[in-house]
């Protein structure tokens, strides 16, 4: 874990705090560990999509714009299959497609669209699946953020208590006699602000990002929409 080497430059020596620490304050400080690594992990991933996602976004917009036969976009649709625009696409070319097919005793006419409606509930659908998609883990992030403080703050009661009952144990309360507990303490508090703040701080973000890319969903909604309309209506 990096932050026992970086707090261990500051004088702090982590490695023989928690080597010294009781079992359930080396099982504290895993936990934190392990809510930390897993953290990061998931920022570093969800960054790495939404920069990706990005790119190819802006890509799949400009294609789009420049089609003049949808089927070869909807052919092309692979190369831009990291932006979620190409869900909203993808749905709803299947059911324009399906609007536009002739029924029993049809005319020779341009083929039109029955239901616009329908083409609209359909991209809606697509929306909220994109977004769901794009939201994946984030609840691990708010819950870590959430639950770390706890945890943090149950180890350092444990760590108190430990002192306490050092200084029963040795019949004094000098400071060798308390002080591995109270370590024991302030290392689980820091450790569990150090798990929660990033954690917390990458969820805010994230959530803004979805934000941003709810308005970019509705966007190409309604220019698919209106696209459709001016084109089979």
């Amino acid at each position: 874990m990096p932050y026992f080497g970086m707090l261990a430059g500051q004088g702090v020596n982590l490695w023989e705090v928690v080597l010294h620490a009781g079992t359930v304050a080396r099982m504290v400080l895993l936990l934190l560990g392990v809510f930390s690594i897993a953290s990061w992990v998931i920022i570093v991933q969800k960054a790495l999509l939404l920069t990706r996602s990005h790119g190819a976004t802006e890509r799949f917009r400009n294609a789009f714009r420049k089609a003049t036969d949808w089927r070869e976009l909807k052919a092309r649709t692979a190369e831009f299959d990291m932006s979620p625009l190409v869900g909203l696409f993808s749905a709803g070319y299947s059911e324009v497609t399906y609007q536009l097919r002739p029924g029993p005793g049809a005319s020779a006419q341009k083929p039109q669209i029955k239901s616009m409606e329908a083409v609209e509930r359909c991209l809606q659908r697509s929306s909220v699946v994109e977004i769901g998609r794009m939201e994946n883990y984030l609840g691990i992030l708010a819950t870590i953020a959430a639950v770390s403080p706890f945890v943090g703050l149950f180890g350092t009661v444990w760590g108190i208590i430990d002192a306490f009952h050092g200084i029963g144990t040795a019949g004094n309360a000098s400071l060798a006699t308390v002080a591995p507990g109270i370590s024991e303490a302030l290392v689980a508090t820091a450790l569990g602000l150090v798990a929660a703040i990033p954690a917390l701080m990458a969820y805010n973000f994230f959530q803004g990002q979805l934000k941003h890319w709810q308005t970019e969903l509705d966007d190409f909604s309604l220019e698919f929409i209106s696209l459709s309309e001016r084109n089979f209506t």
